[in-house]
């Protein structure tokens, strides 16, 4: 399990984490939402140590450090590959530094994403340099994966294919983080959705909670940023008033 304890960071004076505490136990698909800004990616880079904070975050108890970060896998748009290396050099490159790489899935994803094997990652196209991103994550062998908004550039058939491989890929030990503002795409794909709001959790709770209460996700997060419907209509009405 990954816990977060009374996690605070702050940029040049403006809070970016308040006081969040959260448990990522083993075996989640897990949505991250919030607005932009809101603390989404900052929380992923307390949990890597990509940056200082204030608070406490384990893996299975123990502090993460050198030993253990291999337990942990991130794909992000921003992308952490070598361009110059093809796929098949990065799958020996992870062979060699992650005893857990998972070869079989790391083969069957990119046949499935149909991307080439032997072509340098810098002349692929965006949406394919985010699809190799997702495929290390997941084949590096970690057991929680984490991912930062990682389908940009990829079309609505390709996403909706990819969850459901997902979903039939993961082994029961396997959690994933998923930050992602497409809420209503994955909203059948997820155990559990977590919010967040200038850097405070505000909502957390799983989706057969919102079935139980007769809810969807939409509708409880809507509910829980208390979202004003007549916000659209209000403002084309002053834009409407101000004219002439």
């Amino acid at each position: 399990m990954i816990e977060l304890k009374n996690i605070y960071k702050s940029y040049l004076g403006k809070k970016a984490l308040v006081d969040v505490s959260l448990q990522l136990p083993r075996g989640e698909i897990v949505g991250l939402f919030g607005e932009n800004g809101a603390g989404k990616t900052t929380m992923m880079k307390c949990i890597l140590d990509f940056i200082t904070y204030d608070g406490e975050i384990t893996l299975d108890g123990q502090p993460i450090t050198r030993r253990n970060i291999d337990k942990i896998s991130f794909a992000t748009s921003e992308h952490s590959f070598f361009p110059n290396l093809s796929a098949l050099g990065h799958a020996e490159f992870y062979k060699e530094h992650f005893p857990k790489f998972n070869e079989k899935r790391f083969k069957a994803l990119m046949e499935f994403f149909e991307l080439p094997m032997h072509k340098n990652i810098k002349s692929f196209s965006m949406g394919q340099k985010n699809q190799f991103e997702v495929i290390m994550a997941l084949s590096q062998g970690a057991d929680y994966i984490l991912m930062d908004e990682p389908f940009a550039g990829n079309d609505v058939f390709n996403r909706e294919d990819f969850y459901k491989v997902l979903l039939g890929i993961l082994e029961p030990h396997e959690t994933v983080l998923l930050s992602t503002h497409l809420i209503e795409e994955v909203s059948d794909f997820i155990g559990r959705a977590i919010l967040i709001r200038k850097g405070q959790i505000v909502g957390d709770v799983t989706t057969s909670e919102l079935e139980d209460e007769g809810k969807d996700l939409m509708s409880y997060i809507k509910e829980t940023y208390r979202y004003r419907a007549d916000r659209v209509s209000k403002a084309l009405n002053d834009l409407a008033g101000g004219e002439g």
